[in-house]
C-alpha cells in the first residue's frame, strides 16, 4: 500500500476538511479527495460520512486509524534506524503533548541533546492517546505526560511539578473579574477537575484551546487572562506585559515520564528524567 494514501487519510481526519488537507499536504483537493477513494477502493470500505462539510469517520475509518498511524510510526522509525546504522548512532525517540513542550520540555530537550549527543533524536507533540499507543508498540522511548496512563506493562515516574500562574494582560484583574474574556487552556483531565472546583461558572468560557501557545499570543494581540507555565511567561510577566491576577490562586500540574520497563534505551531514559527533574526543581 502506498504511504501517502494513509498520511492523507489522517491529515484528513485530524483537519475534517478536505480544503485544509490539501493546503497542509500541499496537494490539490481534488488530488486528497482522489487519495481517499484510492484508500476506500483498496479496503472496500467507506472511511468517512459527508453530510454538508461535516466530515465524520465511519466505524471502518475509527478501526483504521491506530493501524494507519501505527503503520506510518513504524515506517519513520526504521528509516531512521537504516539511515543512522551506517554511524553506529543510537535513535531515541520522545514525545509530549503540545502544552508540555511549551511549559518546559523545549528547554529540556535541548539539554537532553547535549547530554547525548551522539543519540539521533525524534521529538513529537502528540495527542495523549496517541503518545500511550505509540508507547506500547515500541515506537517510542520516552513520554512526558500530565496524566499518566494506567497501563499494566508500563513504568511511571513522577518528575516534578509544573505551576500555572492566572494571568490577564490587564493591570487592574482581579478574581471577581478576570474571567469575562478568560482563555480556557486544556491542561489534562486533573487541572479540569480542580478548575471546576474553584470556578464552576468557567464551563462557559467564551474561548478554549488545547495549546498554550495560542492562548498567550491572543492575550497578546486581543486581551484576556488565562491559566499559564511561569517558565511560559516570565519574560512577560517582567516587561509587565502580563499581570498576575490579585486573589486568584495557582494551580499545580504534576508532570509525569512513561515508558517501557524493558526498553533498550532504558540507561538513557534513566538519565534524562534525571536531568528533566532537576529542570522542574530550578
Amino acid at each position: 500500500m502506498d504511504t501517502e494514501l494513509l498520511k492523507t487519510f489522517i491529515e484528513v481526519q485530524r483537519t475534517r476538511h478536505f480544503g485544509q488537507a490539501a493546503e497542509n499536504l500541499y496537494l490539490t483537493q481534488s488530488a486528497v479527495s482522489f487519495r481517499i477513494r484510492q484508500l476506500e477502493q483498496y479496503l472496500g470500505v467507506n472511511l468517512f460520512s459527508r453530510h454538508r462539510n461535516n466530515i465524520q469517520l465511519t466505524a471502518a475509518g475509527e478501526r483504521l486509524l491506530p493501524h494507519a498511524e501505527a503503520m506510518l510510526a513504524a515506517l519513520q522509525r526504521a528509516k531512521q534506524d537504516v539511515a543512522t546504522s551506517a554511524e553506529q548512532a543510537q535513535p531515541f525517540s520522545m514525545a509530549a503533548t503540545a502544552n508540555i513542550w511549551d511549559a518546559f520540555l523545549l528547554q529540556g530537550f535541548v539539554r537532553s541533546q547535549h547530554l547525548f549527543p551522539t543519540l539521533c533524536w525524534r521529538a513529537d507533540s502528540l495527542g495523549r492517546e496517541q503518545i500511550v499507543r505509540q508507547l506500547q508498540e515500541r515506537n517510542l522511548d520516552l513520554a512526558i505526560l500530565f496524566d499518566p496512563p494506567k497501563v499494566d506493562d508500563m513504568q511511571v515516574e513522577k518528575l516534578g511539578t509544573i505551576n500555572l500562574l492566572p494571568l490577564s494582560s490587564h493591570n487592574t484583574a482581579s478574581i471577581d473579574n478576570w474571567q469575562q474574556d478568560y482563555i480556557y487552556i486544556n491542561w489534562g483531565s486533573s487541572f479540569s477537575v480542580q478548575h471546576n472546583r474553584l470556578f464552576p461558572e468557567s464551563s462557559a468560557a467564551k474561548h478554549r484551546t488545547g495549546s498554550a501557545r495560542i492562548a498567550l499570543e491572543m492575550m497578546q494581540y486581543t486581551g484576556g487572562s488565562a491559566y499559564l507555565p511561569n517558565a511560559m511567561v516570565q519574560q512577560y510577566l517582567n516587561e509587565q506585559r502580563l499581570h498576575l491576577v490579585a486573589g486568584a490562586p495557582i494551580i499545580s500540574k504534576d508532570v509525569y515520564a512513561a515508558f517501557l520497563p524493558n526498553a533498550a534505551n532504558l540507561k538513557h531514559i534513566s538519565a534524562i528524567n534525571i536531568q528533566l527533574s532537576q529542570l522542574l526543581k530550578n
